[in-house]
């Protein structure tokens, strides 16, 4: 995961810093057509921004208290409570069936309004391919044990805003 934070999301932040002076740049010409194009890089950049920075921050090394399920008694008991237990949760997730919200997202959206992100999990091949090739399914059963549980249970208990922290502004501006 170092690779992935420090070359594919610095990528999008370095990215978002470029469009973001372009846009200053060119505000006062006002070309609608380099408007609508750096808008488009805008919001691919800031939506890869802000789910990597979700993503990430859903991430501890296993060795851990915070990956650990009783840093998060609250969420883990909502869990259990939903689905029987969390391996049940676990299960539903790989296999993604049943009662399970799941926001799988085209590109770079981010989860859209009324919804609340606990865990981001980077499906993409980039997340994975470098230790399980072509093996998601491997990817998935082993990424739980990554989970930084403290931080889901903070996102459960916190306000939709609340979740974003210091990226409610940028994820406004999408």
């Amino acid at each position: 995961m170092t690779l992935h934070h420090d070359k594919h999301h610095f990528a999008y932040v370095q990215n978002l810093n470029a469009v973001l002076k372009a846009q200053a740049d060119t505000s006062s010409t006002r070309n609608e057509s380099q408007e609508q194009e750096l808008r488009a890089v805008f919001t691919f950049n800031a939506s890869g921004h802000v789910n990597h920075s979700l993503f990430l921050e859903s991430l501890a090394p296993p060795s851990s208290p915070k990956t650990k399920q009783s840093a998060s008694p609250k969420s883990m008991a909502a869990l259990a409570e939903k689905w029987g237990s969390t391996a049940a949760f676990k299960d539903e997730f790989r296999t993604g069936s049943g009662d399970l919200s799941i926001m799988s997202s085209r590109d770079q959206d981010i989860v859209p309004k009324g919804y609340k992100p606990l865990l981001g999990i980077d499906m993409w091949e980039q997340a994975y391919y470098l230790q399980y090739l072509n093996n998601k399914t491997g990817y998935v059963e082993r990424i739980w044990e990554f989970v930084n549980w403290e931080v889901v249970g903070g996102r459960f208990l916190r306000s939709m805003e609340e979740v974003y922290g210091s990226l409610t502004d940028l994820k406004a501006a999408l």
